[in-house]
């Protein structure tokens, strides 16, 4: 076999041999070896499922470790290491049946065939809430209870497990299906510390093999993987799993192209124009040498606005008046912002802050805005700024990757009369600017932690207001913080969505958030790759697919 590599390090060269000889020699077959192949630009910095709080990290958890639950292409809660469940009437009680068939990866700190138990749970959800992991997810397990009489999480015996709340949190099943929540091996982290970030052992579909960073991690099939498909045959089909990384997108793309990455997830703008159309539909001289598939992706992308007059920032803003809000919101057309900046590949933001995808989702939802540029004149004349005139210039922050986006905006804008100034920050310095309250109106996006609109919701209650919680525009309203509660003490999905609707409605009408546009998943993969599933929260799959030989892979 010809071993082609994309970066130019013997180690790697070395290791990627390394890698195919050993999943042949582990394999049940001698042969071909099946490697997937994908990039990851950003890296990984860790392969602890406590500190998954981005994509990348997310995807090479899910391909370590399982939870008590996961979730199918419709993002609904299906059994994992728990074969069954059930719910009390009051729904605070959770109790999980454990299948007894599920081991954790082989590892010289365990015992052989180590099987999972309700304890590796309690140890696992304890972790993520001890203050001394710090784990971003602790939030997760935010409402167990902490009744001496009726603790958050115990171990009826090996098989079952129980969580109990303090109040009933209706999208918590979904919520455990997240990487935060995977079982791991106290043996295994105890002994290796902080350092269990690159010494991973879980009980998912791959193990882990060898990690170069910034170089390569290299995965290997599970061999005792306990889920199987619907023939009965063992999960995963692949021998192997690599992923690079190639920090310039660019360059990735075109190593896909010669065939040497099975796998591309997201558009950038290096490529964008090369590959798709204006309206988003492949190139002609692309047609047929690889599936391009697109779906819903669970992410806001929006302009927030500080609501809270008494900030010395907001002092005579006129972002305090809902009227000027509204104009903005009015004054832009997002479908054509969405066919010239993103070639399609996304959702006007028409709506609300619920995107589409999430189950539940208001297919007729009437609130929202789109461009009506007569509608936003007027508003300007009764806020009393007739064609903008007296109006001081606002600012809008944002970091240099949407700064095409906020050009779009201001150069609508100044049509009916808006002087918009942009203000471009480094990513992270505008993450803690945002949290800290110091703009006024900035560029921000909410991807779904779990698959609940709730998720989107909780950004404006008043409870949550920033930097306690994720309310960064400081939006309070006593009739919402009603409805919310409403809304989590209703175990019946129907009720709840209408709840979540109603609330979706008041916080837009008030437009503490102007919607841009809801993203889309875009995903690249070759002609010779099968079973690669996609949903609304782009997770990333892999036991299900099959690779094929081909001329050139």
């Amino acid at each position: 076999m010809v071993i082609q590599l994309f970066l130019p390090d013997m180690r790697l060269l070395f290791l990627y041999a390394l890698i195919l000889f050993s999943a042949c020699n582990e394999s049940k077959t001698s042969g071909n070896k099946k490697v997937f192949r994908y990039n990851e630009a950003t890296g990984i910095s860790s392969l602890d499922p406590a500190f998954a709080n981005d994509q990348a990290k997310i995807w090479a958890c899910n391909h370590l470790y399982n939870g008590l639950v996961q979730l199918d292409d419709s993002l609904r809660v299906q059994p994992c290491i728990a074969k069954n469940w059930t719910i009390s009437g009051d729904g605070k009680t959770y109790r999980f049946y454990l299948r007894t068939d599920v081991k954790f990866h082989d590892d010289p700190l365990l015992a052989p065939g180590r099987k999972v138990t309700a304890a590796d749970f309690v140890y696992s959800f304890g972790r993520i809430t001890d203050e001394k992991t710090a784990s971003p997810g602790a939030w997760v397990f935010g409402k167990l209870s902490n009744n001496p009489q009726k603790p958050g999480v115990v171990a009826v015996n090996d098989s079952v497990l129980e969580i109990n709340l303090s109040d009933p949190f209706p999208p918590f099943l979904g919520l455990l299906s997240s990487s935060y929540c995977a079982v791991v091996p106290m043996e295994v982290v105890k002994a290796y510390g902080k350092d269990f970030r690159r010494h991973p052992v879980g009980t998912g579909p791959f193990r882990f093999h060898d990690w170069i960073e910034r170089s390569a991690l290299i995965l290997h099939r599970n061999n005792q993987y306990f889920e199987k498909d619907a023939a009965g045959n063992s999960l995963p089909y692949l021998d192997a799993v690599m992923i690079s990384f190639i920090s310039d997108k660019q360059s990735a793309f075109l190593e896909f192209l010669k065939g040497k990455l099975d796998l591309i997830s997201g558009l950038d703008p290096s490529y964008k124009d090369d590959l798709l159309t204006r309206e988003g539909s492949l190139r002609e001289k692309y047609k047929g040498k690889f599936r391009m598939e697109t779906a819903p992706y669970l992410n806001t992308e929006y302009l927030g606005i500080l609501m809270d007059p008494a900030l010395p920032l907001m002092q005579n803003n006129p972002l305090t008046d809902v009227r000027i809000r509204k104009v903005i919101s009015y004054g832009f057309d997002r479908a054509k912002m969405i066919r010239y900046l993103r070639n399609n590949m996304a959702t006007p933001g028409t709506g609300g802050m619920v995107p589409p995808g999430l189950p539940g989702f208001d297919k007729a939802a009437d609130y929202g805005y789109s461009y009506q540029p007569d509608s936003a004149r007027k508003l300007l004349r009764e806020a009393g700024y007739p064609d903008g005139k007296g109006l001081p210039e606002i600012v809008i922050s944002a970091t240099h990757s949407y700064q095409d986006l906020c050009e779009y905006i201001q150069g609508q804008l100044a049509g009916i009369g808006i002087k918009v100034r942009l203000d471009i920050n480094q990513a992270a310095q505008h993450r803690q600017m945002v949290a800290k309250q110091q703009l006024a109106c900035f560029r921000g996006s909410w991807i779904a932690d779990y698959a609940d609109a709730e998720n989107y919701l909780s950004l404006f209650v008043s409870a949550n207001k920033a930097p306690a919680g994720p309310n960064y525009t400081h939006y309070s309203n006593s009739e919402y913080d009603k409805l919310f509660s409403q809304a989590m003490v209703a175990i019946n999905d129907s009720v709840r969505y209408q709840k979540y609707r109603e609330m979706d409605s008041l916080v837009i009408s008030q437009a503490p958030v102007i919607i841009l546009y809801y993203d889309r998943v875009l995903r690249l993969s070759g002609n010779n790759v099968t079973g690669l599933r996609m949903n609304s929260m782009n997770l990333l799959n892999l036991k299900n697919v099959r690779k094929l030989e081909t001329s050139h892979h």
